[in-house]
């Protein structure tokens, strides 16, 4: 939505307003996890780090147990239509059929496995389904794919996928999992707390859970498992071997799992810790003194953005990247941070992380063609609506798949709007030819050439410049509010318009030298990180902010 409809309908800069007031008053503010403190209430201008409370809601011992001796779990018979050898321990995916859910990762990480495969079968319970073909777009690619990798990998007999479950067969599909010796994992990108975890825990089931989140910190509590990089199939695999093969850890980690869950996450102990933090608050006399708003700015919504690529823009230079980043916190009150990149999602989060990036407020990936928003990375399912436009990857793949030079990437270089080539000048046609050969098949597309070899084809709607159009226009900030850079022939687009743009000096600048003589667009000296601060010198881009009229 834009701006105007989300006033009209939630009259956001009421609430907010409302909730400054809140904070400004309140000598206790509890959240459930350190993580909501640090991505939701540090944005408040009197979030007062003094008055913060972590405690964790609390889960139902009597519903989630450890196994009983002599019990039955009928939901057993499920999976046995898809196990050759269902007596075996099971890693157990329990989630939405969600892209930020990350189980295509797992499913890669148990299908390039085979020691895992040996010791484990998976069972992937993801909601529940009639048929896919009807699902909502998200949910429906992410099955799609589930089955596409059992058949690429061989799975079958080893992965079970059922299609329904009751809710009060949960517990007992937790318990199933301990019973055998199993293991939960949730490997989501972001995970905001993690109430999976604390079933399992109570269930008597170790668990591995992404180290994103609020997972840290029931792990941290419980010392019932093991953290990792979810975009790190190695470290899923050593960690899911780990659990299965050492009975001895497998077993104190499930120890510690329901002794945790009933000393930190019952019900009975939130409501203590409640109390241990609202005692002191009662005693007759006590001022509450408060620390006044440091700088403190009406805004909710932001005066301008900054987008960057990742390769060969921002990156390089470990020292200027750090000042970047310093920059990008200072001002994140003021303007939206946001990376466009011709990676997919889970590349592009595998890099920031490598280099200390901050999650951005809007991420887009795969060359523009989808957009993601922070902190949870809600997908924009409106733009993949509308750059769904008469696209047809395969046959596009149909007609490049005979021209010399051009040779398909691999898989994981390919995204649901992207398909993407090596090329090779010498040999392959040249661009305008291999544009040509597509529109006379009728085939409305983009061809984006960079790096000198790399080809990607992309629809007609969508682009890194697109997406910034459309982001500006949604969220209301002007195109001359927006500090756009590159350094690259995919960055081109981007940089053409009426954003304030700048190629940083790499070797690949030479691509985007048909600029040179275009208003608002910079070239800077210095390269990657180091230019881009050059060119907010340039432009006094964050001196420049200010409070928009409706905001204040």
């Amino acid at each position: 939505m834009q701006r105007e409809e989300i006033e009209q309908r939630y009259t956001m800069a009421r609430r907010i307003k409302a909730e400054e007031e809140v904070l400004a008053n309140a000598s206790l503010v509890v959240t459930s996890t350190h993580n909501e403190i640090e991505d939701q209430y540090e944005l408040y201008d009197f979030y007062d780090p003094d008055c913060m409370a972590v405690i964790p809601p609390g889960t139902d011992l009597e519903m989630f147990h450890p196994p009983v001796e002599g019990e039955t779990y009928p939901f057993a018979r499920n999976l046995e239509r898809f196990l050759n050898k269902p007596e075996k321990p099971f890693v157990l995916a329990l989630s939405r059929p969600d892209e930020r859910k990350n189980i295509l990762t797992l499913l890669e990480a148990y299908g390039e496995s085979p020691k895992l495969q040996k010791v484990a079968n998976l069972v992937i319970v993801a909601g529940n389904r009639e048929d896919i073909r009807e699902m909502d777009a998200g949910a429906q690619t992410v099955l799609k794919e589930i089955l596409l990798l059992i058949d690429f990998y061989d799975l079958y007999g080893k992965v079970a996928l059922p299609k329904h479950h009751k809710p009060r067969e949960v517990p007992e599909i937790y318990r199933l999992a301990a019973s055998l010796g199993g293991v939960f994992i949730n490997p989501a990108l972001t995970e905001p707390f993690g109430l999976t975890l604390l079933e399992a825990a109570a269930s008597g089931l170790p668990v591995v859970a992404t180290e994103n989140g609020g997972p840290t910190d029931i792990l941290g509590n419980c010392h019932n498992g093991l953290l990792v990089d979810p975009l790190d199939k190695q470290a899923i695999t050593r960690a899911l071997l780990h659990l299965l093969r050492e009975a001895r850890d497998w077993q104190s980690y499930a120890d510690n799992g329901v002794k945790g869950v009933r000393r930190h996450y019952s019900w009975p102990a939130h409501a203590e810790a409640y109390l241990c933090r609202i005692r002191p608050l009662l005693k007759p006399g006590d001022v509450l003194q408060r620390k006044a708003a440091v700088g403190r700015r009406p805004m909710l919504y932001h005066d301008r953005a900054i987008f960057t690529d990742l390769d060969q823009s921002l990156l390089g230079d470990p020292l200027s990247l750090k000042h970047f980043v310093e920059q990008v916190r200072e001002n994140r009150k003021c303007a939206s941070f946001g990376i466009a990149t011709g990676r997919r999602l889970d590349s592009a989060l595998a890099v920031m992380r490598r280099f200390n990036i901050p999650l951005p407020d809007v991420l887009f990936t795969s060359l523009g063609t989808e957009i993601y928003y922070a902190p949870q990375l809600v997908a924009d399912s409106a733009w993949s609506v509308h750059v769904d436009y008469h696209w047809n990857p395969q046959g596009v793949r149909r007609v490049l798949e005979e021209m010399p030079g051009v040779v398909l990437q691999e898989k994981r270089e390919q995204s649901r709007f992207k398909v993407s080539y090596h090329y090779d000048p010498s040999i392959a046609p040249s661009i305008e030819e291999i544009h040509a050969a597509l529109r006379h098949q009728e085939l409305a597309v983009n061809v984006v050439h960079a790096f000198g070899q790399f080809l990607d084809i992309i629809p007609v709607r969508a682009s890194k410049g697109l997406a910034i159009r459309y982001f500006a226009h949604k969220w209301g900030i002007p195109l001359e509010h927006i500090l756009v850079a590159g350094g690259s022939g995919a960055d081109e687009d981007m940089i053409r318009g009426n954003t304030l743009a700048v190629v940083v000096a790499n070797r690949h600048h030479e691509e985007l030298s048909g600029l040179v003589d275009l208003d608002r667009v910079y070239f800077a000296r210095q390269p990657y990180a180091a230019g881009i601060l050059e060119a907010v010198d340039h432009y006094d881009f964050y001196a420049s902010c200010s409070v928009p009229e409706d905001a204040a």
